[in-house]
């Protein structure tokens, strides 16, 4: 309701509070309008047609808002046809919620993009989308930015969500922006949350930061090197997941990327519960690949070897030093025979040797000292490196810095690593403990 009603085809205003309507030239004024509306109300004539406008609060927002006229209880009343109208006499928009609108506009300006605030765009012969700002980017995109401060439904034909499904059906996308922690983890639209500020920080030029609303994804397969938890079962599935993982963005790269459509909502379910928030382009396109069943090839080398068969991969084999045909031939070392004992003749049993009883085996010979076989060296000019043994293994070098010495008051950088430390080492040089045993060379084992 209002009480300053705009007569458009008289050109006149009318204000109910006064009983003459503000015009005593005219007798009985209210009950000529009252009465012709009643009128064409039995008629079916449109609201819109009758030509009575909200002259106080709409007027002055610049928007059309109509009305017809009602006795309740032997009061006079305008009423708004749609309450959306209604609403704009209840809350008056506050200084915070006009920064916001202000600094959208100036953020899509700068780069081009037209944008104004309080828009109505019509969406039929009788109805139109109201839009706190509305900005015009790339390709016939509409970005629809409602800036939500104070209480907003949940429920019912004027709730969050019948407003945002609203916009989006008439080619607007909803943007929710609002500084409400209770709000930003809601899902009935795309909200995005900063930090509760004043006016005057809002209406500043510097970054601002959305700290809520905006998520990177992370696409991983379900396997022993995952770093998540399985989604669908307690043990590892094998398959692809996706996890959205919260990022923070500036304000105003906010407004410019979303009407670029380089920030685009996204709806991912999981389990029985649908988010919503905004990702990058490139994300979106990933998700519709995987949710479709293509093959993510952003990811992946020529082939993911996690799908080929067993002991087959795409990486190289182990590298080698490369050598020439000279380098890998070496001379053999002539390794000398063992010594041979002495030959026993192949005697039958019966035949006689001393020592030995008729009729018994000959006993095996005694075994002959074996030289030992000397190990192998490598030619002269070959490039084939010598493996370290046991006795190049480094002494463990560990420090005792147990005493007063090795402590100061004052924390100073350490000289290898720059972080500040108490300690100091044998020359009273500031230096981790830790620092000073694995940077300093140790002596080798004797």
């Amino acid at each position: 309701m209002a009480n300053v009603v705009w007569h458009e085809k008289w050109g006149i205003e009318l204000n109910l509070t006064r009983d003459d309507l503000g015009h005593e030239s005219i007798p009985n004024l209210w009950e000529l309008l009252y009465q012709s509306d009643r009128v064409d109300a039995l008629r079916n004539v449109p609201v819109a047609s009758r030509g009575l406008q909200c002259g106080g609060v709409c007027r002055q927002a610049g928007v059309v808002a109509w009305m017809y006229l009602r006795e309740r209880n032997g009061r006079r009343e305008a009423v708004h046809e749609r309450s959306e109208d209604e609403q704009r006499h209840h809350a008056s928009l506050s200084d915070e919620h006009k920064a916001y609108q202000e600094r959208i506009v100036r953020a899509a300006d700068s780069v081009g993009y037209p944008a104004d605030s309080e828009v109505r765009t019509a969406v039929g012969p009788r109805s139109w989308v109201q839009t706190d700002t509305l900005v015009q980017g790339e390709n016939g995109i509409r970005i629809g930015w409602e800036i939500q401060l104070s209480s907003a439904g949940a429920e019912g034909p004027r709730s969050v969500k019948a407003r945002a499904s609203r916009a989006a059906k008439n080619g607007i996308t909803p943007a929710w922006h609002t500084d409400r922690s209770d709000y930003a983890s809601r899902t009935d639209t795309h909200w995005t949350r900063s930090d509760n500020l004043p006016a005057e920080v809002i209406a500043k030029s510097g970054d601002l930061r959305v700290v809520s609303g905006f998520r990177v994804l992370d696409f991983w397969r379900c396997d022993t090197r995952a770093l998540y938890r399985c989604p669908d079962t307690s043990s590892r599935c094998g398959k692809r997941h996706i996890t959205p993982k919260p990022r923070d963005v500036f304000f105003d790269d906010l407004v410019r990327q979303t009407a670029a459509g380089l920030i685009v909502p996204i709806e991912h379910r999981t389990g029985t519960r649908t988010h919503r928030f905004w990702v990058t382009d490139t994300d979106r396109d990933r998700l519709e690949d995987h949710n479709s069943g293509r093959r993510d090839a952003s990811q992946q080398g020529p082939e993911d070897e996690r799908d080929l068969p067993v002991r087959a991969s795409y990486r190289a084999p182990t590298c080698r030093p490369a050598t020439t045909a000279s380098d890998t031939a070496i001379t053999p070392v002539a390794v000398p025979r063992p010594l041979a004992g002495p030959e026993v003749p192949n005697q039958r049993v019966g035949e006689g040797v001393a020592g030995r009883r008729p009729g018994a085996w000959p006993s095996a010979p005694a075994p002959s000292p074996v030289a030992p076989r000397p190990a192998a060296q490598a030619p002269a000019g070959s490039n084939v490196p010598r493996q370290p043994g046991p006795g190049d293994r480094p002494e463990d070098r560990l420090l005792d810095w147990g005493s007063s010495s090795h402590w100061s008051s004052e924390a100073r950088p350490c000289r290898y690593c720059a972080r500040a430390t108490n300690l100091l080492d044998e020359g009273g040089v500031p230096a981790h403990k830790t620092c000073a045993e694995t940077q300093r060379p140790a002596r080798p084992r004797p």
